[in-house]
């Protein structure tokens, strides 16, 4: 073999090594969030509702708030204490876009896990993901628990919201499905902007 073909060789060896490399080290990020959209901002600085305030705390791990919409109203609702807490919608909500992921009326749950340090804060749709996967019809709501787990009423599924919605016990299947979302803290601004 001459040296310039041992050279070209050599480098079309590092070129496939380095696109072999950069498929494989993306694949975990690729299926972190869902292809689904969900957009909803909402500014808490006015202590508008005091249960997102507590989800949306990282101090308080393991608290997760369901929020839905009914008409002018945002209804939230924490794993906590099984309150419910109605808000309504202030001029900028009513002219901001609402979408709670799948279907605006079973909503998003957000909240900090308790298994990470610093805690890590996610936004998962409220619909069974493997319910909704199989019938493609927004009817299976999850409910939550203390713990933080939330559990589906028609395939007996719980997942597992401290830990990125893994299916804790049941059937096999897909984790929930999670959009990104942020907090500037308690009384700040809930952002989940996920798109297609």
């Amino acid at each position: 073999m001459t040296f310039n073909k041992y050279k070209m060789m050599r480098r079309l060896s590092f070129c496939l090594f380095a696109l072999l490399l950069s498929f494989t080290s993306c694949g975990d990020a690729e299926y972190e969030y869902s292809g689904f959209s969900c957009y909803f901002i909402f500014d808490n600085t006015a202590s508008r509702s005091a249960l997102l305030a507590t989800a949306m705390n990282q101090l308080s791990p393991g608290i997760f708030c369901h929020i839905t919409v009914s008409g002018n109203y945002f209804n939230f609702e924490t794993n906590a204490s099984n309150q419910t807490e109605t808000v309504a919608k202030n001029a900028i909500d009513q002219n901001r876009t609402i979408e709670l992921g799948i279907y605006n009326n079973t909503g998003i749950i957000v909240g900090f896990g308790n298994l990470n340090n610093p805690a890590t804060f996610y936004a998962y749709d409220s619909q069974c993901p493997n319910c909704y996967k199989s019938t493609f019809l927004p009817r299976y709501s999850l409910s939550m628990d203390s713990s933080g787990k939330a559990k589906c009423s028609k395939c007996q599924r719980v997942y597992d919201m401290n830990n990125d919605g893994i299916v804790a016990s049941g059937e096999a299947g897909d984790k929930m499905i999670r959009y990104r979302a942020s907090t500037t803290g308690s009384f700040g601004v809930l952002s989940v902007v996920n798109g297609q």
